[in-house]
């Protein structure tokens, strides 16, 4: 490899020796430590302790930001085909478009609207609650554990309504 590429101003791996370079670049390509030994003619156990070294392992984060960078583009027009194919399967092109939404942040993993309104109902549930306990606390005359039970059965009557739509 004759001319091992820049990755950014004054990173880790641009400060690392050009045998290091290649090195971070075999091994996120996947390439055995007898493979990478060989192709830059060192010692197994060198690469060994390379990669115990924190700067090495800086650059080999660095090195994996940039390729994944550069690789974003063709991903991205690789899910946009198989979105568009007609003889892509029904359900590879759900899993891409699930993929592309996902990282675009308009799609979570775990939400569905009916999750979300179950979570608004709970915090609001849980707002009338403290307020109903800052109340009976002011209320100093009253027993504030019956009037708490009394709440408590009212929120819950409440929530069961709300929670049937």
């Amino acid at each position: 490899m004759s001319n091992v590429v820049k990755v950014g101003k004054d990173s880790a791996f641009d400060r690392l020796t050009k045998k290091k370079k290649i090195a971070v670049i075999r091994l996120f390509e996947g390439a055995t430590l007898k493979s990478i030994s060989q192709e830059i003619d060192c010692h197994i156990n060198t690469i060994e302790n390379w990669k115990n070294n924190e700067e090495f392992q800086q650059a080999r984060i660095d090195y994996s930001i940039y390729a994944l960078n550069h690789l974003l583009p063709d991903a991205v027009a690789s899910l946009s085909q198989l979105i568009n194919h007609s003889k892509t399967p029904a359900m590879v092109r759900l899993q891409a478009i699930q993929t592309v939404l996902k990282h675009a942040n308009l799609l979570s993993d775990n939400s569905t609207p009916e999750l979300d309104k179950a979570k608004i109902r709970k915090a609001n549930a849980d707002a009338r609650v403290a307020e109903a306990r800052a109340k009976a606390m002011e209320d100093n005359g009253a027993d504030v554990e019956l009037l708490l039970d009394k709440m408590m059965d009212t929120l819950a009557k409440e929530d069961l309504k709300h929670g049937s739509k």
